[in-house]
């Protein structure tokens, strides 16, 4: 090759780039496959590519009818941190399963978005210890002092790993 003009190393480049956008296309297509693993995986693959792209896909599965397909949506796009799931994510903290306002609540946090705020806050009494300490951990990430009063009472909660998490979200409060 030598004396020809091309550069190997652009070529590989753009080889690769190549395939990587075959590969988040191939990824968003099976986010519709009817096997429920098929879609949990390639929600996974897209949560850690970092391509923006699949998040309106990502958040057409938050429908999805298997809890784990939903649960690992959440996490892709807690793990994206794009904006336009904010209200997405606002909608399943009313969901019925703790599984997945368990991970609402985490991708909230992973976004930091000070507005999910008072919402976030409201878990903090939810019945369910995982919810609780997620909720505590989520309002660490968003690191606002306002939330300082509501943390220092989960020091008391009845779960141990609860007010593990308080202590530490309160160590993260501006």
């Amino acid at each position: 090759m030598h004396g020809t003009g091309r550069d190997p190393v652009k070529e590989a480049i753009r080889r690769h780039e190549e395939r990587e956008e075959q590969n988040i296309s191939i990824l968003i297509k099976q986010l519709s496959d009817e096997n429920p693993t098929f879609r949990c995986r390639a929600a996974e693959s897209l949560g850690y590519s970092g391509d923006t792209r699949a998040v309106e896909p990502l958040i057409a599965l938050l429908d999805d009818p298997i809890q784990e397909v939903v649960w690992v949506a959440l996490n892709a796009l807690g793990a994206l941190h794009d904006p336009r799931a904010y209200e997405p994510l606002l909608s399943c903290l009313e969901n019925p399963d703790r599984w997945i306002r368990q991970g609402a609540v985490w991708a909230l946090g992973e976004m930091g978005d000070p507005r999910a705020g008072p919402v976030i806050a409201s878990l903090l009494a939810d019945k369910k210890k995982g919810v609780r300490m997620t909720a505590v951990e989520a309002l660490g990430k968003i690191r606002e002092s306002r939330y300082r009063g509501q943390l220092e009472r989960l020091l008391d909660d009845d779960e141990h790993e609860v007010c593990q998490a308080a202590r530490e979200a309160l160590k993260k409060l501006k």
